[in-house]
């Protein structure tokens, strides 16, 4: 089984996979809050607000981070050469083989977090966990944990990635574009399977009007393609539903903004 108790370096400061002095405390036995949630649906706008909120939530490493250390941890015990991975469909891969033997995922590995509370107080928050497996083996293992589920249709998702300009929103491979009558943007594989005729159009009309590029939008497009094939929101919340319905809040960020969504998730 792949592990990450046996280092002791911080991987931030004050933040650890062992207790690196007898004051520290185990991620497992603290009332975090986590967001919950798939690319786009408004994690960092919400927890900005909690960030500057009253008193302010502070932010352990994100998901981002977490699944850097887990990626080395692959290719240490793969013999792979130790590299730096920021294509999304490379990075879903390398976070599958990990949980191919740690079926909790990234759950499992911030359960395995040991903080310094000198320097990380209370309230404390991750960003965030995805999936089904994922929350089941948070609300099972974090006990004192709370979920907040940020959700939103695919195709509104897909319409955020085109203008927030993250560049960690890239695959190094963009799809090719076929030809045919498929609309412009839209010829990636798994398109039907997420949207309806009425949102590709809706998309589509995007590259049409001038908005965008159907490269650019073909790339957005892939990426929450990919993404859904890895994980399932709805299953997500139906797990959090299930296992831990009184430290959950399901939050719909078309009908909420986000200050209304950190109103509710302070409110939990």
């Amino acid at each position: 089984m792949l592990s990450m108790t046996t280092a002791a370096v911080e991987i931030a400061p004050g933040i650890a996979w062992t207790p690196l002095a007898a004051r520290w405390l185990s991620v497992a036995d603290l009332p975090l809050l986590i967001l919950v949630g798939v690319t786009g649906v408004g994690k960092s706008t919400t927890l900005a607000l909690l960030e500057a909120g009253d008193p302010p939530v502070r932010q352990l490493p994100d998901r981002r981070a977490l699944a850097d250390q887990l990626i080395t941890k692959v290719q240490l015990d793969a013999g792979e050469p130790i590299r730096p991975i920021s294509d999304r469909a490379e990075r879903f891969d390398y976070t599958r083989r990990y949980r191919a033997q740690n079926p909790g995922g990234l759950a499992q590995a911030l359960s395995q977090l040991w903080v310094d509370p000198a320097l990380w107080p209370q309230p404390l928050c991750f960003d965030g966990l995805r999936g089904m497996d994922e929350v089941s083996y948070a609300a099972a293992h974090l006990p004192h944990a709370r979920f907040a589920v940020l959700d939103a249709p695919d195709v509104v998702r897909v319409e955020r990635l085109l203008g927030r300009g993250d560049r960690f929103d890239r695959l190094s491979t963009s799809p090719t574009a076929a030809t045919g009558g498929t609309l412009p943007g839209l010829d990636v594989p798994g398109v039907d399977a997420l949207f309806t005729p009425e949102e590709q159009a809706r998309l589509s009309a995007l590259v049409t009007s001038g908005t965008v590029s159907a490269d650019d939008l073909r790339a957005k497009v892939a990426i929450v393609v990919t993404e859904r094939q890895n994980y399932d929101p709805s299953a997500a919340i139906a797990a959090l539903q299930r296992l831990a319905a009184g430290r959950t809040v399901v939050v719909d960020t078309i009908r909420n903004s986000p200050e209304d969504a950190a109103r509710l998730i302070r409110k939990e």
